[in-house]
């Protein structure tokens, strides 16, 4: 039941990679990188997907780069084990990248980011090395937010300001190199009902939180995990 659901979001979830890719047949380009933000893995997979089936079937070398918080790094500071999907330990034990479902992330804006575990299929592809994956500090995050609200309009919610860094850092590099690249990133939600967020940033109020290697220890022993 719970592979069923899974697989129904992430079918739902890819028509925005299908769309892109059609889109930019349509502009005659191709991305070099794909970014998105990541708490558990559905909306990443949705624009990321159509584009690492093009990777393993045409051999297109296109980097997939997932971004999370730093606050609850469980891509990249964690280990692939078993753990319960939820934190009350309900669900059956699946093998993933997790922190531990009995820690609790540090309170950051990015509330949907902020899961202890990434899914099944997104864990097994890292393990493997299909897609990459970084962590950002939410200040960087919403200075990015606001290069993009100043230049395009828009108000980008704190979740998707998470791949709009990336975006910079990217961009920054490829200036710095003189290579031109193409870059596609999920633009996931807008920040309208965010903006109390963005007061607390232009007030000096918000902080880069780093859970600790101590906290994540204890609470993978907390948990009672196996490896895999």
């Amino acid at each position: 039941m719970l592979g069923s659901v899974l697989n129904h979001v992430l079918l739902h979830q890819t028509i925005m990679g299908l769309e892109a890719l059609r889109q930019l047949e349509k502009a005659g380009d191709y991305p070099d990188t794909v970014i998105g933000c990541f708490g558990g893995g559905s909306n990443f997979s949705g624009i990321s997907f159509p584009f690492l089936h093009r990777n393993l079937t045409e051999g297109k070398g296109t980097r997939i780069i997932a971004v999370e918080p730093g606050s609850c790094p469980k891509l990249t500071r964690s280990r692939f084990m078993y753990d319960f999907g939820d934190t009350a330990g309900l669900t059956p034990l699946i093998s993933m990248y997790s922190i531990g479902h009995c820690i609790i992330p540090l309170k950051i804006h990015a509330g949907e980011l902020r899961h202890h575990g990434a899914g099944p299929i997104m864990s097994q592809l890292l393990r493997v090395g299909l897609i990459g994956a970084t962590s950002v500090g939410q200040s960087e995050c919403f200075r990015a937010g606001l290069i993009f609200a100043r230049s395009e309009g828009i108000i980008p919610a704190p979740e998707t300001t998470h791949a709009i860094a990336q975006v910079v850092r990217e961009a920054a590099r490829a200036w710095e190199e003189g290579k031109p690249q193409t870059m596609l990133f999920n633009f996931s939600g807008h920040g309208l009902m965010d903006l109390s967020a963005y007061e607390s940033f232009f007030a000096g109020e918000l902080k880069d939180y780093q859970v600790t290697d101590e906290e994540i220890m204890r609470s993978i022993g907390r948990s009672e995990l196996q490896p895999v």
